[in-house]
């Protein structure tokens, strides 16, 4: 595999963050919880201290309900999903792959689910 992405920006290109993938794209997944499933964005996983957000922090807007451990940062000017902390592990981010420069979530082939519904976190 190349060497991985380590830029992702948001559709008006507000918001930039920098970020290294430890494991490439092999981590990219979708989830069925009721939030994921509305917003449609395949993930891959960033280790929290690999991930800076290094222009538009001003310009991300955070969504959060439930528990009120995950945090979901968007684009507050195009509305672009950028990247969430995770309630399943708090010291990952989830970003967008289809925000990475020069990745086509398409090109991958079938990306795998995680079953949020039934989410550990919950029980």
């Amino acid at each position: 595999m190349t060497e991985s992405p380590t830029r992702l920006t948001c559709h008006c290109g507000a918001v930039e963050l920098r970020l290294r993938l430890a494991d490439g794209l092999n981590t990219a997944r979708r989830c069925d919880c009721s939030f994921c499933r509305r917003r449609g964005a395949a993930t891959v996983t960033v280790r929290r201290g690999d991930l800076e957000v290094v222009k538009g922090a001003e310009a991300l807007t955070l969504y959060q309900w439930g528990t009120m451990t995950a945090e979901h940062w968007f684009c507050a000017r195009c509305g672009i999903y950028t990247h969430h902390r995770r309630r399943s592990n708090p010291e990952e981010y989830g970003v967008n792959l289809g925000a990475l420069e020069g990745v086509n979530p398409s090109t991958l082939g079938p990306i795998p689910w995680n079953d949020g519904v039934n989410h550990p976190s919950d029980r």
